[in-house]
This record gives C-alpha cells, sequence and structure tokens, in this order.
C-alpha cells in the first residue's frame, strides 16, 4: 500500500467508525456530507491539475500506487474526499458536544480581519502562484461569508479548524516529508513565501481553511434545505 493512500485511510477510518455511534448518528447526514464533498472535490481537483501543470507542486511517485487521473495521482483525489469527510465530521462534533457558540459575536470580526490579512498579502505576492490565489481566494471566500451567505456558524467554525489544526500538522507534516525519508508532495519554493511551519508551507493552512469551510457552507446548505439548519443542538 502507498504511503499516501495509507495515509487517507487513517485520517478517514475513526471518523468514519464513530459516524455510526448511536447518540450522535453522524452516518444520517451522509446525503448533506457527500452532496458537499463532490461540488468542493471538483473545484480543487480543477486547481490542482493546473498547478501541478506548472509546477507549482508535485508529486512523489515513491509514495504512490501509480495510478493516474488527468495528471493527479488516485491518493491525491482521494484526499479530496477523505480530509473535508473528516473535518465535516470534526465540525459537527463540536456543534453537538459544545452547542452553545462561544465565538458567535467574534465570528464575523474574526472573519474579516483574516479577509484583510489575506488579500493584502495575496496583493502583494502575485508573482507568487500559491500564495496569492490561495490568500486571494481564501480572503474573498470569508467576505462572501460574511456578505453575501451572512452566515452564523463562522464562530462554530473557527473553534472546529482550531481542532483540525491539530491532526493537520500530523497528516500534512508526514505529505511534506515529516518523519519519512522523502516528502509525498513537494512545491516549487519560488511560487510561495518559503515559510514553513516544521516542513509545512504556510499557505496549507490556509488552502486547508478554504477547502473546509467551503465544505461547511454546503454542507449547512444542504442541512437547511433538509429542516436542519445551523444551531441544531442547542
Amino acid at each position: 500500500m502507498s504511503t499516501y493512500l495509507l495515509i487517507n485511510l487513517l485520517s478517514i477510518s475513526l471518523p468514519f467508525i464513530l459516524s455510526f455511534e448511536p447518540r450522535f448518528s453522524f452516518y444520517k447526514k451522509f446525503p448533506a456530507v457527500f452532496s458537499a464533498i463532490i461540488p468542493v472535490l471538483a473545484f480543487f481537483i480543477i486547481w490542482d491539475v493546473f498547478f501541478t501543470r506548472m509546477g507549482v507542486w508535485g508529486f512523489n511517485p515513491m509514495h504512490l500506487s501509480g495510478i493516474y487521473f488527468f495528471v493527479l495521482p488516485l491518493e491525491e483525489w482521494l484526499f479530496f474526499v477523505t480530509i473535508p469527510f473528516a473535518s465535516l465530521f470534526t465540525y459537527e462534533v463540536v456543534n453537538y458536544h459544545f452547542p452553545q457558540d462561544y465565538l458567535k459575536k467574534a465570528g464575523k470580526p474574526m472573519a474579516l480581519i483574516l479577509a484583510a490579512i489575506l488579500i493584502i498579502a495575496g496583493l502583494f505576492s502575485l508573482e507568487k502562484w500559491y500564495t496569492s490565489v490561495t490568500f486571494l481566494l481564501s480572503g474573498a471566500w470569508l467576505l462572501m461569508n460574511v456578505f453575501a451567505f451572512k452566515v452564523k456558524y463562522l464562530g462554530q467554525f473557527f473553534i472546529a479548524y482550531g481542532l483540525i489544526l491539530i491532526p493537520f500538522f500530523l497528516v500534512n507534516g508526514v505529505l511534506t516529508g515529516s518523519m519519512i525519508p522523502e516528502e509525498v508532495v513537494y512545491y516549487n519554493d519560488l511560487e510561495n513565501l518559503g515559510i514553513r511551519l516544521f516542513t509545512i508551507p504556510i499557505e496549507d493552512s490556509i488552502y486547508g481553511m478554504l477547502l473546509i469551510l467551503m465544505n461547511v457552507n454546503i454542507f449547512e446548505w444542504f442541512l437547511s434545505k433538509s429542516g436542519k439548519p445551523f444551531p441544531r443542538y442547542s
């Protein structure tokens, strides 16, 4: 089994098993989960193909199964299923066990401040593809959450994302070369800021935030259409 495939399986295994815990019953939300994952996967795959062909990043065949679709390894496609699934599970666990949104008042100001920082940093890094595209898209998406979508769950999202950062550093650390001889995913540092959190480009943390937030947005939209809007457990 390839290293990257093993990482995918380990990432999703525990959340999938715990989805059937009777009191929580996350499995009942699987239609909304996969309705969110599929369109976001399509968006990120297009982005991924574009950046892979440009040489912004690449994949080490040493850690892959050798199966490719549109220049991307099978494991990369699975990444956009396993990580969003685990993240949505974590987000819903936060909602279930902490139904009081402790960051309710702070959620929108936090989003606005972060959006401003990202957009300014992105504009000052236009010569770096990974930095500029990731920061500008993420900043714009945060602004859409505040002004266009007018979501009520940004506080809960930031709490969940803070928790997700713990496995993020483990999973992404391995993918970028921590604890293994060679990295699974390698980066062209001419296209990023060159700032690493251990072995992880700082842009990855924002890329991950955008990936998860887009999944949460669509997940919440489908749940609201099925009569289970946020907040669900208060």
